[in-house]
């Protein structure tokens, strides 16, 4: 895409052109701009850098610690002797095979995103990861920011929908590859401890690998297990058809203004059946939706069609919402 052309004066005569002339040339050619908005070049900074390293390290940490790591100086004490107990050749062998999938599933997931605008010129951010050895998984995603209002409906779909599919490329294979190398073990469940909800698709893969388990034994989950299902957990929450998440671009894209309708029922359904069952888990990111808004906003273009077959990419990838999205992701005994 190149901007348009102010006419060319002869070779053969060099003319100076004062700024008040340039200023007069520019307005009368105003009218003939493009209507599409030009490329704007995202400042470049080397904050997504810090981010990347800092979150590499922190799943390093879970993955190798086996639990979550609060930075103060018992928890680095506590970290120490335990490195000491296991000797630092188990720690890093366990942490890598946890933080490297996971990131390579995180980083495809925003890459996806982060390719598309650049297909289509969206101004985007580079994928900012966000570190936090407190919770389970080291870290609580990534994400990368776009300016509103750019992007048609047909790119938005396009944007919205890589992200998912991108991660779900690594996802599916490091969780099945986990599973095959999994044992199968008897769990007396002690109070105190805790499990990890597993998803219909993880469900499915166990019983084929291992056929039907009696009811008091489970998988044991090695780091590539658990970075398979920390992918597959995550690309499903952003699949809720709700705001600005995948999900809710995949949806509003394909149908347009009901799925802000959709969303509010979704979101009401949530509500109440957490209460039914008791389980709040959920409760920061209902509020953070609300924060930020249950609604889609118009696309730049909302009269630009999508086709079927974005359609039928569309309808799948939603889908894999309900095989892999977990109810209660964390139980406590």
């Amino acid at each position: 895409m190149s901007d348009e052309q102010l006419p060319q004066p002869p070779s053969d005569n060099i003319i100076i052109v004062q700024p008040s002339d340039y200023q007069t040339e520019v307005n009368d050619y105003s009218p003939q701009r493009p209507s599409h908005p030009v490329p704007v070049r995202v400042p470049r900074s080397r904050v997504p850098l810090i981010l990347f390293v800092l979150t590499c390290l922190s799943t390093l940490i879970v993955g190798g610690y086996h639990q979550p790591f609060v930075p103060t100086p018992n928890g680095f004490l506590n970290l120490y002797a335990f490195i000491q107990h296991v000797g630092w050749s188990t720690f890093l062998t366990h942490g890598i095979s946890y933080a490297g999938p996971v990131m390579l599933i995180l980083l495809s997931h925003e890459m996806g995103h982060y390719l598309q605008s650049k297909r289509y010129h969206i101004p985007a951010t580079r994928p900012l990861f966000i570190p936090m050895p407190i919770s389970p998984f080291g870290t609580m995603g990534a994400v990368i920011l776009q300016r509103g209002g750019v992007a048609n409906r047909k790119q938005m779909f396009d944007i919205a929908v890589s992200g998912p599919l991108a991660g779900l490329v690594f996802a599916i294979p490091f969780a099945y590859w986990g599973v095959l190398n999994a044992k199968v073990v008897t769990v007396i469940k002690q109070a105190g401890s805790y499990s990890y909800g597993e998803p219909l698709i993880l469900q499915w893969m166990i019983s084929l690998v291992h056929g039907p388990l009696a009811e008091n034994q489970e998988v044991q989950l090695n780091p590539m297990l658990f970075a398979g299902w920390v992918g597959i957990f995550i690309t499903a929450l952003n699949l809720l058809p709700i705001g600005q998440l995948d999900g809710g671009h995949i949806l509003y894209t394909m149908i347009g203004k009901p799925a802000n309708l959709i969303a509010r029922l979704f979101l009401t359904f949530g509500v109440i059946y957490m209460i039914y069952i008791d389980e709040f888990g959920y409760s920061l990111l209902i509020l953070l939706l609300v924060f930020f808004g249950i609604t889609h906003p118009p696309t730049a273009d909302d009269s630009v069609p999508v086709g079927p077959k974005r359609i039928i990419i569309g309808c799948l990838t939603l889908a894999f919402f309900v095989i892999g999205f977990t109810v209660t992701p964390i139980i406590f005994h």
